[in-house]
């Protein structure tokens, strides 16, 4: 298998569900365009749940104690939200949306990018953090198949199909941080020649589950988490379970 089939099957997946979403996002009242988002919000919370649940993982346990996971999630969220907020990259990600906007769709109303822009912002968060994304891509680097990448797509096309029904076209356009994102992970799999160990893929999958809570919170219109700023979080957290696991 060539490395990188896994991510290009997952792109197409989500262009296909996006192109599906956006022609029944015409044929769709506001009322349930507002429903369909409310709905992907309570199950984009019932994932960061599960994938939050790795924190209680007996691998993480046994590498750096009994009470030491939740204090590596919360010094990763704080040390990563630091970073990014420094780094300001939810606004370079909207920036990114608005850019894309102006090249994709033209000049339009300022409703219709501002959806344009959450849909990128959104779908772009919701595909790329997850752990499916993180060990998928990686053993497609590393030459062990691409199974998790296809079930990935699977669930991404289906999202997609829903996602881009309440925000356009944005969604579609979240394929280019999809391919960065992934792509580049395949080739950090190639250089490693391992899988991260388990008690630091754990933590990881934990604060990835956490970022996804603040997804869900501006899905559901409650609060709007800057969780791109909250991304660095993700590198922050196997490097502090290496850090505490080796002292």
């Amino acid at each position: 298998m060539i490395p990188g089939t896994g991510t290009a099957v997952n792109a197409a997946a989500v262009l296909v569900g996006a192109t599906l979403g956006r022609l029944a996002g015409d044929r769709l009242p506001e009322r349930t365009r507002a429903l369909v988002t409310d709905g992907l919000g309570l199950v984009t919370l019932l994932i960061a749940g599960t994938s939050a649940m790795a924190v209680l993982d007996p691998e993480l346990s046994d590498a750096v104690g009994d009470s030491a996971p939740m204090l590596i999630v919360l010094g990763a969220v704080l040390l990563g939200g630091i970073a990014g907020s420094l780094l300001r990259l939810e606004q370079r990600v909207e920036a990114l949306g608005a850019w894309l906007q102006r090249r994709l769709a033209g000049e339009t109303g300022s409703e219709e990018r501002r959806r344009f822009v959450e849909g990128f912002v959104i779908a772009s968060l919701i595909f790329c953090t997850g752990p499916l994304t993180i060990l998928g891509s990686l053993n497609d680097g590393l030459g062990k198949g691409a199974d998790e990448l296809y079930l990935k797509s699977a669930l991404d096309g289906f999202a997609a199909i829903a996602f881009a029904a309440a925000f356009g076209w944005g969604v579609a356009a979240s394929v280019l941080t999809l391919v960065v994102i992934q792509g580049g992970l395949t080739v950090v799999g190639l250089a490693l020649g391992d899988v991260l160990p388990a008690a630091e893929l754990a933590a990881l999958t934990a604060t990835g589950g956490l970022l996804l809570v603040g997804v869900a919170l501006r899905l559901l219109d409650i609060k709007p988490v800057a969780v791109a700023d909250l991304l660095p979080a993700l590198a922050v957290a196997p490097l502090l379970t290496a850090a505490v696991a080796a002292l």
